[in-house]
């Protein structure tokens, strides 16, 4: 992984005291609607612009009673207050015996909107040993669906703000049990995310990070079948994002592209327009992983280089392997799909396909090129634009560039994760600024 630290950048953010009323409150009012809300639906579709493309904060990923803490121009909550709102929740969740079922869940919520909005590490650390342990019971139990989901969350969350080496080994064979056991459908995608969780920031093995992407690939291959959830678009989703997440980590797919690639593609005709398009992003994301930086002693034949307009980039990239042996129907397959018109097919899934499905087939094509590529000509210089244009904007100073499948696959998962608190997280969590790299932007 890319460790890249970042300085501290100040967020110039603050907290209405409307909104400070509500960060008690207001979490547990709205958080139950937000368990069972499509989060993990492909959303995120990039809708094509002439300009450069801003993601923001609070429109692909859905943020609930966060936004009233982070998206007002006056949102600072005393540190004091949200605290003092913190210990009481950890006090509220570790203490089991005087809790009822309901109230664990609101607590565990209120919890987690604290952790996704405020960086709170050294809050919760000298209470983990007890936090941890009822937050993986309220999960083992599953009293209800309410209070596991609500468990699964603030276990993501927890995860990332910790960075902990040993939450993994702790969490993760529960984790499995209940993604292959539980009867509730949302309780096993919620655990499924929480596992790539676990296994991207709470310390693995390359041998267990790959027996995870394995775990996920199962339920890929077998349409969810393999964990009691046949045919569960949603489950299947929520498998091949988190596959994604772990593929960033292995520095060479080689061994894992074949069975990989048959998988994906077989899913490329689904009749669910997410499980496709979260296919085609992980098929996008092996094509690129093929491809690694010529070495300062390494020389390759011209041929080589399938795309002329990267040796002026930086790095030159080389094809280090084939990803799938029938590119040709391949390309057809994403083609179909980047123009899809059947009247079957819903306004809003083809417009996430077209949009989804351009890209795709172009970084299978060209794997140097990653999401929204374009190849616009500046009409005053004549320059060839060449280059990414989806950003995230974290700052008035600070922007993230996502020109590669690998940045895309990250950033959607600590968006899944923290929600409108990516940004908040990104200038101070290094767990999160490390995974994804920054520039200055110009202003």
């Amino acid at each position: 992984m890319h460790d890249l630290r970042r300085q501290a950048l100040e967020s110039g953010k603050t907290v209405s005291r409307k909104a400070r009323s509500r960060i008690a409150s207001g979490a547990n009012s709205k958080s139950n609607s937000a368990l069972n809300s499509p989060a993990q639906s492909r959303a995120a579709s990039r809708n094509p612009s002439d300009d450069e493309d801003y993601l923001s904060d609070g429109t692909a990923w859905s943020t609930n009673s966060i936004d009233d803490i982070l998206n007002n121009e006056d949102a600072d909550i005393p540190a004091d207050a949200w605290k003092a709102e913190l210990h009481n929740r950890v006090e509220q969740i570790v203490d089991r015996k005087r809790s009822s079922t309901e109230g664990r869940a609101d607590s565990l919520n209120a919890y987690a909107h604290i952790l996704m909005a405020r960086f709170a590490k050294d809050d919760i650390e000298s209470r983990i040993g007890e936090l941890l342990p009822s937050i993986l019971r309220s999960i083992k139990s599953e009293t209800s669906e309410r209070e596991t989901v609500s468990a699964l969350r603030a276990l993501a969350v927890t995860i990332v703000t910790l960075d902990s080496d040993d939450v993994y080994d702790s969490a993760s064979d529960l984790l499995r049990r209940t993604i292959s056991n539980s009867k509730s459908v949302q309780t096993k995608i919620s655990a499924i995310h929480a596992l790539g969780t676990a296994a991207f920031f709470g310390g693995t093995s390359d041998e267990e990070l790959q027996d995870t992407m394995a775990f996920f690939l199962e339920i890929v291959e077998s349409d969810g079948l393999s964990v009691d959830a046949h045919d569960e678009g949603s489950v299947v989703i929520a498998a091949l994002e988190e596959w994604g997440l772990l593929a960033t980590g292995v520095d060479d797919l080689e061994e894992a592209t074949e069975a990989a690639m048959e998988a994906f593609v077989e899913q490329l005709d689904s009749a669910d327009a997410g499980v496709q398009t979260a296919a085609g992003e992980d098929i996008a994301l092996l094509y690129e992983k093929s491809y690694t930086p010529l070495e300062d002693d390494e020389e390759v034949a011209s041929d080589d280089d399938e795309d002329s307009d990267q040796p002026r980039r930086g790095e030159k990239m080389v094809k280090r392997y084939n990803v799938y042996r029938r590119q040709d129907q391949l390309l057809h397959t994403l083609d179909a799909l980047a123009n899809a018109s059947s009247r079957r097919i819903s306004k809003k899934d083809r417009k996430v396909l077209h949009s989804n499905f351009a890209d795709i087939r172009n970084s299978v094509e060209k794997p140097t090129r990653g999401p929204k590529y374009s190849t616009a000509i500046d009409q005053e210089t004549g320059r060839v634009y060449g280059g990414g244009r989806m950003k995230v904007k974290i700052n008035r100073s600070c922007e993230v560039k996502v020109d590669k499948w690998w940045k895309l696959q990250r950033l959607n998962a600590l968006r899944r994760v923290l929600q409108a608190g990516f940004t908040h997280h990104f200038d101070e969590n290094e767990a999160v600024s490390r995974c994804l790299p920054f520039s200055m932007s110009e202003r």
